[in-house]
């Protein structure tokens, strides 16, 4: 039984004629990554689900979240004078990262040996990928943490929302040009953090204290290389292959404003949270950035979410989210201090997005897995009673 039907009848049809179209031109992927995960995907038994392998990775980066959440939970631990974060937690980060990235390689492999591919493994691919985000960004940030050598909360946040919208680039890409063009940043990125995780553990946390020349710290290197990659590579090739598919008529929708639409939520989305954070009367950013940081990444992963199953099944992508209008009665709650309790209403409204995202995820997944007659997690197939 499905919970709710949140895919439509033209969009089930629509991922019916779906065929999988992308392109990678990262030298670490092609020549070092997939190399390396064609040798992986050999030693796995070939009953095994790729979704099952898929979602085992993502569970990897959600305990890294906890795990440091546990040691970290306010960022202070890699400052001056506070406790530390213990080194086989790094250590065991590393692995976990690590992990993570290699099981997302191989799930798509997998898939193809087991002669299992269908549209619902790689939404839910890149659906969990989209929820990902906040998760390996939140567990790098206590790395450096929020001390006098670390990173302010409130850049942090504005740091989130530049590797948000790096990742739901690619998939605005797709929507408007069919093809889901590979980023760069990601690969180097998942392999550069397991590499630093490893080296805090040897080293220590404040061995990124230390200036890497004369005033220039880690942390403003940390902050530079995102920022940089996200503005100098990730937007202008994004751009410019959309540009280059209206140029040539060849752009899936009628018009620049549809081809620009899907940017409409996560952009209300990011007015919203940061008007919360700029006039938030308890200063809430400072007091729970975690929860605060998961709240944004969760309600982005579910609007990323509603373009994905758009730009699979060539639909029109919906202009607003519903979860923006609570949200809104959210923010305006906080910012006017008729609650007073303002980390009260961020842990329960955390909680409320949490659930709808799962709601929505589960809902999708058990709808298609009934239209495509499969199981989510197993190669066997359903009966035909």
């Amino acid at each position: 039984m499905v919970l709710y039907e949140y895919v439509t009848q033209e969009q089930l049809a629509g991922f019916d004629k779906y065929k999988y179209s992308a392109v990678d031109t990262n030298p670490l992927s092609i020549y070092v990554m997939h190399p390396f995960w064609n040798f992986v995907v050999k030693f796995l038994p070939t009953w095994l689900a790729p979704n099952l392998i898929t979602f085992t990775g993502f569970m990897f980066l959600v305990l890294n979240f906890v795990m440091l959440a546990y040691f970290d939970f306010d960022f202070t631990a890699s400052a001056a004078r506070h406790e530390h974060v213990p080194s086989w937690v790094w250590v065991a980060a590393a692995i976990f990262n690590f992990l993570a990235y290699t099981l997302d390689g191989v799930d798509g492999k997998q898939a193809r040996r087991t002669n299992s591919s269908t549209p619902l493994g790689e939404l839910f691919d890149h659906g969990l990928d989209s929820w990902a985000c906040i998760f390996f960004v939140a567990t790098v940030y206590s790395i450096f943490g929020r001390g006098e050598s670390g990173v302010g909360v409130a850049t942090l946040y504005y740091i989130l929302w530049v590797v948000l919208f790096s990742f739901i680039l690619s998939h605005w890409e797709k929507y408007n040009t069919g093809i889901l063009f590979l980023p760069w940043g990601y690969d180097m990125s998942q392999v550069t953090i397991s590499l630093v995780y490893l080296v805090t553990a040897v080293v220590g946390v404040e061995t990124w204290y230390q200036p890497i020349l004369f005033h220039f710290l880690y942390r403003d290197l940390f902050t530079f290389m995102i920022i940089a990659c996200s503005f100098t590579v990730t937007l202008p090739m994004s751009l410019r292959n959309v540009l280059k598919a209206y140029r040539n008529d060849s752009l899936k929708h009628s018009s620049l404003y549809e081809a620009f639409l899907p940017f409409l939520s996560p952009v209300l989305l990011f007015i919203l949270s940061t008007t919360w954070v700029v006039y938030s009367p308890s200063d809430i950013l400072e007091l729970q950035p975690r929860i605060f940081y998961l709240m944004v990444g969760t309600a982005f992963a579910n609007v990323t979410c509603k373009l994905i199953v758009c730009q699979m099944s060539n639909t029109r992508c919906q202009a607003l989210s519903w979860l923006l209008l609570p949200m809104l009665v959210v923010v305006a709650l906080a910012v006017t201090g008729v609650v007073a309790n303002e980390t009260l209403l961020l842990y329960l409204w955390t909680a409320a997005v949490i659930l709808a995202h799962i709601h929505y995820g589960v809902s999708v997944v058990q709808q298609l897995s009934n239209h495509f007659k499969i199981f989510a997690f197993s190669l066997k197939k359903p009966s035909s009673d």
